[in-house]
């Protein structure tokens, strides 16, 4: 069994696909090791289990609107394409989507996934109340209300327990537009990077780092927002794009400024449209928006070494949360991915000299993504780090959710340490 990219051959002994949560947290309580899978779109072994995977698909999939409460209760497992359809069938929409719709609700919200927006948090921040299952098969519902429970949980990386539902904030359905420019003078986009990034609900800059200009950044507007009278020195598309230039952009959403709803304007592919599996690698890297130009002026220094094993780079912005292990903890984010090239060895070599290059600017890695997890002073960065530690020690002692990847992050539970 693998993951989406096809990168990793998970490890696991055994694999259950439990049809009920009674069954599920009868799996969890008897296992030795155990871990969820969702869509498995993950590029590291932060899913991996040496011993039971479980299957999160074959559980009920529900969809349950309390309209007097403005929120919506998912099954974990659920996609958030599936979510968004229902959603705009009743007329209500979730503030942010990441760029493919396929991903699973509970695990794109543990490992910290986001979309873009000066003022749109990740995916986690609709979270209103989190369900999971504890090592001991006891099924736990935590709200705002639960305080450092809840705030330590809703991006857990899957160490203090397995998700079986999530609350989520829901607003009435919008419409969006979205429009694609070209061939933005980087010193333009450096110098007025705030202004360019709050120019429209959602931004993202697409680039490989060579050359005078930003080769792409696409704009989602809300409908009857007025478009920019100054695009920075760009140009508008005349046709539709893709991020990567030489492909066909026939399973993105919709551009050219044709209003839409947000479903199918928010995400950068189409919901009707599977992507390819095993063509691409993922890492990103998270770090405060003021130090935006100057860490992108330090990547640019690496254009040459990345230029051989990078399909394209991606640049978005994120508000800040309160979530423990949120790379958006407490700081305006700016995120820096990387789209590589399926050449695991040559990215893997490169991905250190990255980091270190972006490691002045308190870069934090994405958690589902390829890092070197060796290479970062974790209580530096996350102030409730040791915090956490304590709490998954308190949850998991016997290190039941644990693998090795979480172990080099968390240290090693103290009853597997004996």
């Amino acid at each position: 069994m693998k993951n989406w990219a096809g990168n990793l051959e998970y490890a696991s002994a055994d694999v259950q696909r439990p049809e009920s949560v009674a069954a599920l947290t009868d799996t969890i309580r008897k296992a030795e090791r155990v871990k969820a899978l969702g869509s498995r779109h993950s590029f590291n072994r932060i899913g991996d289990t040496e011993g039971t995977h479980i299957l999160l698909d074959a559980l009920p999939q529900s969809i349950e609107l309390d309209a007097t409460g403005g929120t919506v209760r998912v099954s974990g497992g659920i996609s958030y394409g599936a979510l968004c359809r229902e959603l705009e069938r009743q007329g209500l929409a979730i503030h942010n989507l990441a760029s493919l719709p396929h991903i699973s609700v509970a695990g794109a919200i543990q490992t910290g996934t986001h979309g873009s927006g000066v003022n749109n948090q990740s995916l986690a921040g609709a979270v209103q109340a989190i369900e999971l299952v504890r090592p001991s098969g006891e099924l736990t519902r935590l709200t705002k209300e639960d305080g450092d429970e809840f705030l330590a949980s809703v991006v857990g990386l899957g160490s203090l327990g397995i998700v079986t539902a999530l609350e989520l904030t829901v607003s009435p359905s919008f419409q969006m537009r979205q429009r694609v420019l070209e061939n933005l003078p980087w010193d333009s986009a450096l110098e007025n990077f705030e202004d360019l990034v709050s120019s429209a609900y959602s931004v993202s800059l697409f680039t490989d780092y060579a050359g005078d200009t930003v080769s792409q950044v696409w704009l989602k507007a809300l409908d009857g927002d007025p478009q920019l009278a100054d695009l920075f020195g760009a140009t508008a598309a005349t046709r539709p794009r893709h991020p990567l230039p030489d492909m066909s952009a026939e399973n993105c959403t919709q551009q050219l400024d044709e209003a839409g709803p947000w479903l199918d304007r928010l995400p950068h592919f189409r919901h009707e449209f599977t992507p390819s599996k095993g063509e691409e690698l993922q890492s990103e890297f998270i770090l405060p928006l003021k130090h935006a130009p100057e860490a992108i002026q330090a990547v640019r220094s690496l254009a040459d070494k990345l230029a051989p094993v990078l399909f394209v780079s991606e640049i978005r912005t994120i508000a800040a949360d309160q979530f423990w292990l949120s790379p958006f903890y407490q700081q305006q984010s700016v995120a820096l991915h990387f789209t590589w090239k399926p050449l695991q060895a040559e990215v893997e070599a490169l991905l250190p000299q990255l980091e270190e290059l972006l490691r002045p600017f308190g870069s934090r890695p994405h958690w589902g993504k390829l890092f070197t997890p060796a290479g970062y002073d974790w209580d530096q960065l996350y102030p409730r780090f040791s915090d956490f530690q304590a709490l998954a020690e308190a949850h998991d002692p016997e290190g039941k959710f644990r693998n090795a990847l979480l172990d080099t992050v968390l240290g090693t539970s103290a009853a597997r340490a004996r």
